[in-house]
């Protein structure tokens, strides 16, 4: 992305109050101030992490898995644990992007589901190529 020239160590992004976000089957990592969900850190490195309501709790497309870190995350309130029930694939990991607060610095492992890389690729056809190539298929 424009404007990444790197990405800090775990020190360096305590030091300077950021979180590190890491994508498991993208190969991405950002760093992002505390305070940002993980839909804001998805969308700040181009990660094809989908949202059919424009991340205002109002659905569950940018449903995620987070494979370590979530202490590190808000918890989970009544509007995204009522959206997630309707979510597919759902389990102890998931969380909504855009309801997953990142609270302190540290480091935070995410999978984006396959229904919310679908989400991202259907509204983002001329992006579909380079998605498509972050997670190895086409």
């Amino acid at each position: 992305m424009a404007g990444v020239t790197s990405v800090p160590t775990d020190e360096e992004s305590e030091t300077a109050g950021e979180a590190l976000v890491s994508y498991t089957r993208e190969g991405l990592v950002v760093a992002v101030k505390v305070g940002a969900t993980l839909l804001e850190a998805s969308e700040a490195c181009g990660a094809p992490h989908g949202s059919h309501c424009g991340g205002v709790c109002g659905c569950s497309t940018c449903h995620v898995y987070v494979r370590s870190g979530g202490e590190l995350l808000s918890a989970i309130e009544a509007d995204e644990e009522r959206l997630l029930g309707g979510a597919l694939d759902r389990n102890d990991e998931s969380r909504l992007g855009c309801q997953a607060v990142l609270l302190r610095p540290g480091r935070v492992l995410v999978e984006i589901t396959d229904e919310s890389f679908e989400t991202w690729l259907d509204a983002h056809p001329s992006e579909q190529d380079r998605a498509l190539a972050l997670r190895g298929i086409g």
